[in-house]
């Protein structure tokens, strides 16, 4: 970093870099999809500081795809790429990165296209997101077992809501959202797994955001 970013990066202390050892109590981590990475071997320009930005600091290339063919099945916001093998990965790394942390789910999830023409009934069939949550949490159960120190989840999300840039034009809550009728909500049948899921194992670490 200090290679790459030169007088933009501030510098810490003696005495601040010892405040940082040990500094946190846990890691709250939110997932939801991977990227390829390829290595910018070029130098960031420090001198002009109007073209500088977080993704030309990285110096990594990102992408959902390699040789054409994307890393997993599409969600549908164009950023989110369904990869739930990655979560494991990502645990691991951290344990052996930063010294086996406790570390928190606090985001995980899908979305959906909102479409107001679908009867009820067909808005609450999300199977798709029961086995995004399924095969994430099988990993995580993987990662525990490799000694990583996970000690809750939170799926994202409780309820539709108003999602950034996409507004209500996509959802990603496990309980439907009624625009139309006062707002009235509707357990998906996602919530409905997710409840049979909790109560099976009877696990005190998994929640809803």
């Amino acid at each position: 970093m200090q290679s790459s970013l030169g007088s933009r990066l501030p510098n810490f202390t003696e005495e601040q870099s010892k405040l940082l050892i040990n500094s946190f109590d846990f890691i709250g981590l939110n997932y939801y999809t991977t990227n390829y990475a390829a290595h910018i071997p070029h130098q960031v320009n420090h001198t002009n500081n109007t073209d500088t930005n977080y993704f030309q600091d990285t110096r990594v290339n990102f992408s959902t795809e390699r040789n054409g063919n994307p890393i997993g099945p599409r969600a549908a916001s164009p950023w989110l790429f369904v990869y739930p093998r990655g979560l494991r990965e990502l645990l691991l790394y951290i344990k052996k990165k930063y010294n086996n942390p406790v570390i928190y789910i606090t985001e995980n999830g899908m979305d959906e296209s909102n479409d107001p023409t679908l009867p009820l009934e067909e808005a609450l069939m999300d199977t798709y997101r029961i086995d995004f949550f399924y095969r994430h949490l099988y990993y995580i159960s993987a990662a525990i077992k490799d000694g990583v120190k996970v000690q809750g989840y939170f799926a994202w999300s409780f309820l539709d809501c108003f999602e950034w840039n996409f507004g209500y034009t996509i959802r990603f809550g496990i309980n439907f959202v009624d625009y139309k009728d006062n707002l009235k909500r509707h357990q998906k049948l996602s919530a409905h797994w997710y409840r049979s899921f909790l109560q099976k194992y009877q696990t005190h670490y998994c929640m809803v955001n």
